[in-house]
């Protein structure tokens, strides 16, 4: 599987010319009047088969971005048919309290290339439930945020891999040099301990290097 980081929570998965593509964002130049910069390459010239959105954010609905005619799972729990199977859409919150300050959240769970991977989108709770958990099953892959804010942080990100514990998992929306706002990796790669930091924003899970026994963190190189 060929997975390539566009930004914040934007993946695209590709497997025997099969594409997925998960939260991408489209034009959020209104965060500027707001102080807030997000310099990321807009995302041009991508098409997919499945297209998934966690929740109804600007910087993971911008669905205008992706080409083609894919397949939509939007922001709703639940499970739907696509072109790779079953996608199960597990309901949670952006925030601690229940969705009462930033709303509802999907977690997505779908096995792709022989592999089972979840993104959680912009996850805020600060811990994961039992039947959350159940949901998941074992997993060999995961896409979480560890910049807090307006998800959780390194050390409720740090906790949830440890809980899940995949074979592999990549941290998303977090500081970078295109972003000035949330908490920098630093917190949470120092916790987590296996970290394999890429030299571009690209990886082939078929080559990543054996693990330990814990979690391999990969850390692809911001866009």
């Amino acid at each position: 599987m060929q997975v390539q980081w566009y930004g914040q929570s934007a993946f695209r998965l590709v497997s025997a010319g099969t594409t997925v593509f998960i939260d991408p964002f489209g034009d959020v130049s209104g965060l500027a009047a707001m102080g807030i910069s997000f310099e990321y390459p807009a995302i041009e010239g991508v098409s997919a088969d499945l297209l998934i959105v966690t929740h109804e954010h600007a910087d993971h609905n911008g669905v205008e971005a992706i080409g083609g005619s894919p397949v939509t799972v939007r922001s709703m729990a639940g499970t739907f048919e696509s072109p790779i199977g079953d996608v199960v859409a597990i309901a949670s919150e952006h925030d601690p309290v229940a969705g009462t300050e930033r709303g509802p959240n999907t977690i997505v769970v779908f096995d792709f290339d022989g592999s089972r991977v979840a993104h959680f989108g912009d996850f805020g709770q600060s811990a994961l439930r039992d039947e959350q958990a159940a949901v998941l099953g074992q997993l060999d892959g995961m896409f979480v945020p560890i910049g807090g804010g307006f998800t959780i942080g390194a050390q409720d990100a740090a906790a949830l891999v440890e809980r899940v514990a995949p074979r592999w998992v990549v941290p998303m929306h977090y500081r970078t040099h295109r972003v000035n706002f949330l908490e920098e990796p630093d917190a949470f790669l120092e916790r987590v301990g296996n970290v394999h930091r890429l030299d571009g924003a690209s990886f082939d899970t078929a080559t990543l290097p054996p693990g330990d026994g814990s979690p391999l963190v990969v850390v692809p190189q911001a866009p």
